[in-house]
This record gives C-alpha cells, sequence and structure tokens, in this order.
C-alpha cells in the first residue's frame, strides 16, 4: 500500500483530494491502494453526501464560532473536525476483493483492520454500530464510504485530541443513531482517544502495510474539483 501523509491549505482541496485519489485509481491513473493521512488546520464541520444541513448542523453556532460547513463525496453523518482530529482515507482495489462491494463487509473489513491497529496501543477500542470505533462504550471515530465499479474510498476521523465542546455546539442530535448510543447527547457519547497523533499515524501505516511513497498525486483534479464542486455553494448547501 502506498502512503500519502499530506494536508492541502483548505478544506475544499483536502475533501477534494479524498475524492481525486479514489477517481484517479478508478480512471487507472494510479494503481494499488493508498493510505492518506491529513489534520485540519481549522475546524469545519462535513455533512454526507444526502444529508439535509439543517437536520444536523446548527448553523448559528458554526457561523458564531467561525465554523464552515462542507459536503463529503460519501455517505453518513454530518462530522465536526480541525485540529486534534487526525483524518484517513483509504483507496481500495476492488480486483480479487468481490466481497468488498457488499458495503457491510467492507465496513467491516476496513473497521476489523482499524482495530488491530489501535487496541494494542489502547485496551478497549471496538467496532460498534455500522461503522463506528469505540473506547468505554464512547465513539471517537465516524466513518463512511464511497463505492466505484472497481474501486472504493473509505476514510474517516479518529478524535484524540479534539475540543469535544465543539461537536456538542455545531451539530445537532443525528436524524438516525446505532442503538448502542442509546439516545446520549454529544457530550455523553464522543470522546477522544488517549493517543498522540504521532502514534495514530504511526499504528495505522504500520497495521496498513504502508510503506511505500506515493509517487505521484492527482493534482489538477484535486484543484478543478476544489474549484468547481468542494469551494462552491451549489454543492455543500444543495438540500
Amino acid at each position: 500500500m502506498y502512503l500519502f501523509d499530506f494536508t492541502l491549505p483548505t478544506p475544499a482541496e483536502n475533501l477534494a483530494l479524498d475524492e481525486a485519489l479514489l477517481e484517479a485509481t478508478e480512471a487507472g491513473e494510479l494503481s494499488g491502494d493508498i493510505l492518506r493521512l491529513w489534520e485540519p488546520s481549522a475546524p469545519l464541520a462535513v455533512i454526507g453526501r444526502a444529508s439535509k444541513i439543517a437536520d444536523e448542523v446548527n448553523l448559528s453556532a458554526c457561523r458564531e464560532q467561525g465554523v464552515p460547513v462542507f459536503r463529503r463525496t460519501s455517505g453518513g453523518a454530518a462530522i465536526v473536525a480541525g485540529p486534534g482530529c487526525l483524518m484517513y482515507a483509504i483507496t481500495l482495489d476492488l480486483a480479487n476483493r468481490e466481497d468488498l462491494r457488499a458495503i457491510d463487509l467492507c465496513h467491516r473489513y476496513v473497521m476489523e483492520k482499524m482495530v488491530a491497529a489501535l487496541a494494542p496501543h489502547v485496551a478497549g477500542v471496538t467496532f460498534q454500530g455500522t461503522c463506528d470505533l469505540t473506547w468505554n462504550n464512547k465513539k471517537f471515530s465516524g466513518n463512511s464510504l464511497r463505492v466505484k465499479r472497481d474501486h472504493v474510498l473509505y476514510h474517516g476521523t479518529l478524535l484524540y485530541d479534539f475540543p469535544l465542546e465543539m461537536i456538542a455546539d455545531c451539530l445537532n442530535h443525528p436524524p438516525r443513531t446505532p442503538d448502542y448510543r442509546q439516545q446520549r447527547d454529544h457530550k455523553q457519547f464522543v470522546t477522544n482517544l488517549p493517543m498522540t497523533g504521532a502514534q495514530l499515524r504511526s499504528a495505522l501505516i504500520e497495521t496498513w502495510e504502508a510503506d511505500k511513497p506515493l509517487p505521484e498525486w492527482p493534482e489538477k483534479r484535486t484543484a478543478d474539483l476544489a474549484a468547481e464542486k468542494y469551494g462552491t455553494d451549489q454543492w455543500n448547501a444543495m438540500r
């Protein structure tokens, strides 16, 4: 697997890069699986591809705190990220992995690998719900995916030193919740994993065997997607 530990200057560019990696692998411009790691330089909220902003985001609180809202290419509910939240993205070639075309099996495959990476460092890390990682029955990682014909993009969050009150301030109670949440509010439900960003990076790189630097990246695709999609209200504010 290739490693691409790379953060671009703006949220639009960083969200665009995840999609650009998927599109470039799907188009045959890049070959092989990729692990990308990045960390936002400032807080942002990100909603799922089909999310309704008003249902999931407290827009007035976001405006007051200067937290911009963006939409990602994958599904799932809204998240808040920023410094103290490591973001990861994995592209997987589905050739010889036909089972991963089943969404539940793809979730399980990635989540079990993530648990294998983190559990040796922090006892009690588990996979719960559809695609949550938890510690002491509290969520520290939300994840989502986008499947194309021959490749999948799987990406998510890893809270380790994030101001959790910002999540409670900026997000509404989600419209759909897993049973294990037991209707807890954000303050009772989310937590930081007691690891450093460097420890998280090392654990993921080792477990995913991302031992090769990515020789090139889809710079033009990323710039085009950032300008024409992720940097526009037409995409971010739709629905």
